[in-house]
């Protein structure tokens, strides 16, 4: 007689390895349903918005950069950006073209470390890059060239690589010589060569084969790959300007996270990233990246969240690829940064961070003293969706043992590359003593 024992696995990972942060796993399966799912940031939150509140306006691009060792220029960026568009600050292109050679820098040296740090480990039998290290040295040593050759371009731009300086609402404090940045070329026309490699390399991992139904979200411009400026756009037919950000998107707290959750109004979870910005704007690519993306043999844009790796390393490429396009035409500006005067007024605005689109608002008072502050980080959005992520992937984990279940899960949340530091944030905290 067959039996009628509904089938059960838990999964619980204490604190998830090989990520940037704090946070946990606690999942349950019964039979094909899941009966609980807490992917739990534990981090303590930081509560920066409140720590800006008082501050002066040109505090912000550096107290925001404080936020996050990996990706400190797209905080700046969309502080720089939202108070701009608050006090009418008009940007010299000379200045936009270091701002988004800039932004190449940090997607370079983020997505490196990512995918040979913290990634590829999962894909190649290895528990740590120090294991990976021992079985593919040569891979490892073309991330290292990869993070050498961001990160040399954040220092010329924002004065050093970890939590840079320079940048200012207006510009920059300081605009490089013309001969400091093209000192940057010969370094990256070697990267390029490892970016492809890297390419190649990632495509050949035995990924999930996995098509969900996913809403991906970014931003699009009409004339250039999406970094600082573009509209909101989505695969379900979202778009919309930044501006209309939280009209479009709300976040709620769960009880067992330090993390909002964020949703499409009326929709649900969404999905934010390399995998998102290629999915929409692959026809902006250029010739060299979406070719070395069709050897992949991945087809564009692709439902499989997996494949995001991959997105990762053709972002390295673009990036690459843009910041040698940017230095030949660098012209200096006349001036570092334009002038500004405060006034009181609320700005907003959507840069895309290496892990996705980045949202800052700044209210103002007449004399640029910051009175509200509002970040939504992305790892922050895309945490429904790694859940929605995980409960698809569950009942597919029945028949492993508990060690393989645990390690696919800690695979599927480590697709998103979450950031948890910057993602621990509360709404309100009402204290009521009786």
């Amino acid at each position: 007689m067959p039996s009628t024992r509904t089938r059960r696995k838990v999964v619980d990972v204490a604190a998830l390895p090989r990520v940037e942060g704090g946070g946990s796993l606690h999942l349950v399966v019964e039979g094909d349903r899941v009966t609980d799912l807490r992917l739990v940031l534990f981090e303590p939150p930081r509560f920066f918005d409140a720590l800006l509140r008082g501050r002066h306006a040109r505090e912000a691009p550096d107290v925001t950069a404080r936020i996050c060792g990996i990706c400190p220029v797209a905080y700046q960026m969309s502080a720089v950006h939202a108070l701009e568009r608050l006090f009418g600050v008009s940007i010299d292109p000379a200045v936009r073209a270091l701002r988004r050679l800039y932004y190449c820098g940090e997607w370079i040296e983020s997505h490196a470390l990512h995918i040979f740090m913290l990634a590829a480990p999962d894909y190649l039998g290895c528990d740590s890059a120090v294991t990976l290290a021992r079985k593919d040295r040569p891979a490892v040593e073309r991330g290292f060239r990869l993070r050498r050759a961001g990160n040399a371009i954040v220092s010329l731009l924002g004065g050093r690589s970890v939590h840079p300086v320079s940048a200012c609402i207006g510009g920059f404090t300081r605009a490089p010589r013309a001969a400091e940045v093209v000192a940057l070329r010969a370094e990256l026309e070697r990267a390029r060569d490892d970016a492809v490699a890297a390419v190649r390399w990632v495509a050949g991992f035995d990924l999930l084969d996995r098509k969900l139904d996913i809403e991906f979200v970014a931003l699009r411009h009409p004339n250039e790959y999406p970094m600082n400026d573009g509209r909101m756009v989505s695969s379900k037919g979202l778009d919309c300007p930044q501006g209309r950000f939280a009209e479009v998107f709300e976040e709620h707290q769960v009880p067992y996270s330090n993390a909002l959750h964020a949703t499409v109004k009326g929709r649900g979870a969404y999905f934010l990233g390399p995998l998102a910005r290629i999915n929409l704007n692959f026809d902006a690519l250029g010739p060299t990246v979406t070719g070395v993306a069709r050897e992949t043999g991945i087809r564009w844009p692709s439902s499989n969240p997996s494949v995001s790796i991959v997105a990762r390393t053709l972002e390295i490429l673009y990036a690459i690829e843009e910041a040698l396009r940017i230095i030949d035409d660098y012209e200096e500006p006349a001036a570092p940064a334009a002038s500004w005067t405060p006034r009181a007024g609320v700005g907003s605005a959507v840069t895309e961070a290496p892990r996705g689109s980045l949202y800052h608002l700044y209210e103002t008072d007449e004399h640029g003293v910051i009175r509200r502050a509002h970040i939504v980080p992305p790892t922050a959005q895309n945490q429904a969706q790694i859940e929605a992520d995980l409960r698809a992937l569950a009942p597919s984990i029945l028949p492993l043992s508990r060690a393989s279940a645990a390690a696919l899960c800690e695979t599927v949340v480590r697709n998103y590359d979450p950031c948890i530091s910057c993602a621990t944030h509360f709404l309100d905290l009402e204290v009521v003593r009786r």
